[in-house]
């Protein structure tokens, strides 16, 4: 009975020596980890934040140039079309001077053309003129058929003189050899020098043209 005793004892020792719980240490225990599971979760969530963020931006940066693209475009584009604007204006311009140069170059020439062309037949004519002024030097002065001539000599003069066919001035005038061709010279102390003292055929001009030179005699 002793021996049992004993070994009840031993046992109920032991007993005693377990430690007994109610369960508040595990749950602390589970406490801990969680929290150091949310912990470690923190930094992952972090990280996937910043990258996010980072994508968000670097989303946003090609927006932005994309805008700044587009009115760079746009802006070289005006610039493009301006300098086409300019250089077709100029262009204009010289095409309106380059034409207007033209129109008044062919109108100098078919002016000119005009003028050799109505000079040459006054040219031609004024040997009949000379003619009718030899003719009318010879006639007698009451002589009817000779009062017609005149009457058709005044008539041509007047429509020389339309035409601006003019007769060159020459005795008394000083000699310029523009206008006068000196046949014969005369020393004649009464006369000035250089001064056309005969003409011997008459000139013209057609319009400032020079037709025919008068053909004079001229003091020295």
């Amino acid at each position: 009975m002793s021996e049992e005793m004993n070994k009840e004892a031993e046992v109920q020792e032991e007993a005693v020596d377990i430690p007994v719980t109610d369960g508040s240490e595990e749950e602390a225990a589970d406490t801990a980890q969680t929290a150091e599971e949310e912990t470690s979760e923190e930094p992952a969530q972090t990280e996937e934040t910043e990258q996010s963020d980072q994508e968000n931006e670097s989303q946003k940066e090609p927006e932005t140039k994309t805008k700044t693209s587009f009115f760079g475009k746009k802006k070289k584009e005006k610039d493009k079309f301006e300098q086409q604007v300019e250089e077709l204006t100029d262009r204009l311009k010289r095409s309106m001077a380059e034409f207007d140069n033209y129109r008044k170059r062919t109108e100098k020439e078919k002016s000119s053309m005009y003028i050799i062309g109505a000079r040459d037949i006054v040219e031609k004519m004024l040997p009949i003129v000379d003619n009718f002024e030899r003719g009318l030097a010879q006639a007698p002065e009451d002589d009817s058929f000779a009062e017609g001539m005149k009457m058709i000599y005044r008539q041509m003069m007047t429509a020389f003189d339309e035409m601006g066919v003019k007769p060159i001035e020459a005795v008394g005038k000083e000699f310029d050899p523009n206008l006068h061709n000196a046949v014969m010279h005369v020393e004649d102390e009464s006369v000035g020098e250089n001064i056309v003292v005969e003409e011997f055929q008459k000139g013209y001009t057609y319009k400032d043209f020079v037709v025919r030179h008068s053909m004079v005699k001229v003091a020295n």
